[in-house]
């Protein structure tokens, strides 16, 4: 029976998770409905600041711990609702707890589990990632190669140590949060601003979003050039 209890973190994020699936309501995240309601979300940020803060993290954190698609627009949100610096702190301390959650709900799941099922060789794959695994998962948050829910579910059944995942996808995932943010921020002047010129892409906000969007997608395949090296 207490074998069992491990398992009820990650079955509750499982039956949340489908509900969300079934119920729909992660269609309603898209930029239309920021257009159509950008008024009255700004004029709530302006009078309730924190509470903004608190909601959005709230949403932010329950779709990566619950796994749902829509982390991504979440953080190009963040950059349209909050600007470049307070949305790029938003998102990634929301992103963290987020993985945060999924992994303690894994890692206790699957704890033991491969290693009685592959035996010796595993144990050893095991101790060999977690001698370097800070450096593993830095790069792997650093350069998005693979899905961030991946990368949460495969730390957890590595056993990594809880403050090594913490500290590698806090620091990991800057940058690409704060590309990501940029793009948002950007994007709400396109939507906004009656009489677009083509100048509007030399403004400062729209060349960092070009810029590190352009550097983001060359990491991989620098990484593979290296790697092949």
């Amino acid at each position: 029976m207490k074998s069992m209890k491990r398992y009820v973190p990650l079955l509750i994020i499982g039956a949340i998770s489908l509900m969300v699936w079934i119920s729909g309501v992660h269609h309603y995240f898209s930029f239309e409905q920021l257009r159509l309601h950008h008024e009255d979300l700004e004029t709530y940020i302006n009078l309730y600041p924190v509470t903004s803060f608190a909601l959005y993290m709230g949403v932010y954190i329950a779709l990566v711990g619950l796994s749902i698609p829509g982390a991504t627009f979440m953080t190009l949100t963040g950059g349209f609702l909050f600007g470049q610096m307070v949305g790029t702190g938003l998102v990634v301390i929301s992103a963290t707890i987020g993985a945060t959650l999924l992994f303690i709900s894994a890692k206790l799941a699957s704890e033991g589990f491969l290693s009685r099922k592959a035996g010796p060789w595993f144990e050893k794959m095991k101790r060999g990632f977690q001698e370097d695994a800070f450096s593993y998962l830095l790069t792997l948050r650093l350069i998005p190669i693979f899905p961030f829910v991946a990368i949460n579910l495969v730390a957890a059944l590595f056993q990594i140590p809880l403050w090594t995942f913490v500290v590698t996808t806090f620091v990991g995932i800057i940058p690409g949060s704060f590309v990501y943010v940029s793009i948002g921020n950007a994007f709400k002047d396109l939507i906004l601003t009656p009489n677009l010129t083509p100048t509007i892409v030399l403004e400062p906000k729209f060349m960092i979003a070009l810029v590190g969007l352009g550097i983001l997608s060359l990491l991989p395949v620098l990484y593979k050039r290296l790697h092949n090296r």
